[in-house]
């Protein structure tokens, strides 16, 4: 079956949101333009991931290419719900970040889990082998604003340990920082970098200044109770 990558270009909307109550939330993500809406289903350490990376991201594209960007903020001017009814084209399993120039837009690929390891190629490409995708162009200000929105709907949920950023339960807390295991970002190990100061922050970076990462299997760690 040939692999689907819808686009958009000019998003009117990219949030991040959740169904159910603290401790029995799920994440989702959701993009529309004009009459188009995809939203697809994550995990809450991928919200945060993408929330932190992007804002690297954007400091690192000031920093090279002198572009103005906006500064980091906590301020969030969509805080309205989903669109309903939120309906999930599939379950994320990586994604990908780029810088493009030309547009001056940031870009974020959403791709949809797999069996079997991805082959990190496809991020950010347009090949016909590889998960359906969805990729979003953002300007800076909109990627400043996803983020913004992303850390307030994570902290609405319970604490997090100050430590590991795990949430804490009211029973007790396994910390990954204190047993000496913490589940992490998968990074490639790419040679092709640009900057080695860049690869903590953003990952697999080329010289196209593009970065993808991977959240290691949602499976092995329940982060849906937050």
């Amino acid at each position: 079956m040939s692999r689907s990558i819808h686009e958009f270009r000019t998003p009117g909307r990219f949030v991040t949101g959740t169904v159910g109550v603290p401790g029995d939330r799920t994440f989702f993500l959701q993009v529309s333009q004009d009459q188009r809406l995809m939203t697809v289903e994550l995990e809450k350490q991928q919200v945060l991931i993408l929330a932190d990376r992007l804002g690297y991201l954007l400091d690192e594209v000031a920093r090279r290419f002198g572009t103005p960007v906006p500064p980091e903020s906590d301020r969030v001017v969509d805080s309205d719900p989903l669109q309903t009814p939120i309906d999930a084209e599939f379950r994320v399993g990586s994604m990908g970040l780029g810088w493009d120039a030309d547009a001056s837009s940031v870009v974020v690929e959403l791709l949809a889990i797999t069996e079997q390891p991805l082959d990190e190629s496809v991020i950010l490409d347009d090949t016909e082998e590889g998960p359906d995708t969805i990729r979003v162009f953002l300007t800076p200000d909109a990627a400043r604003q996803f983020s913004a929105r992303s850390m307030r709907v994570v902290a609405a949920g319970r604490p997090s340990c100050p430590l590991c950023g795990m949430p804490l339960d009211a029973s007790g807390h396994i910390c990954a920082r204190s047993n000496g295991y913490k589940r992490d970002v998968a990074f490639s190990t790419s040679t092709e970098f640009v900057d080695p100061d860049v690869l903590a922050a953003l990952g697999r970076v080329s010289p196209a200044f593009d970065a993808s990462f991977q959240v290691d299997d949602p499976d092995d760690e329940d982060d849906r109770d937050e």
